[in-house]
C-alpha cells in the first residue's frame, strides 16, 4: 500500500505568497481536493503542479475562477483526446501489421 504525502495548505500559501482563501475558493468550485486531518488543511503532492497552473492563470493572468474552470476542463478533454488518438493509431498499426 502506498503511502499518500501531503503538504500543508498553509505551508503551500506562505511559499507562493497567496491567501488560503484562494486555495479554499478552489475547493469548493472542485478544482482540487484537500485532506482535513486535525483542523489542518492539506494537498496531495499529485495535485501541486495542477495547483501551480492555476494560481500563474489567477494571478499572473488574472483569470478569475469561471474562467480557470473552462480552461481546466477543455484541457482535461484536449487530454482524453490525445489519449484516445494514440489508443487508436495503436489499434490502427497493428490492425496494418496483421497482429
Amino acid at each position: 500500500m502506498q503511502t499518500e504525502i501531503l503538504i500543508s495548505a498553509d505551508e503551500f500559501c506562505a511559499s507562493h505568497h497567496i491567501e488560503i482563501s484562494f486555495i479554499k475558493s478552489l475547493q469548493e468550485t472542485g478544482l482540487i481536493e484537500m485532506t482535513v486531518t486535525e483542523d489542518a488543511k492539506f494537498i496531495r503532492t499529485q495535485q501541486l503542479n495542477q495547483l501551480e497552473k492555476i494560481v500563474r492563470l489567477y494571478y499572473e493572468l488574472d483569470i478569475n475562477l469561471e474562467g480557470i474552470e473552462t480552461i481546466t476542463h477543455l484541457l482535461q478533454r484536449i487530454n482524453n483526446m490525445q489519449r484516445e488518438i494514440i489508443s487508436l493509431k495503436n489499434k490502427l498499426s497493428a490492425y496494418e501489421t496483421g497482429e
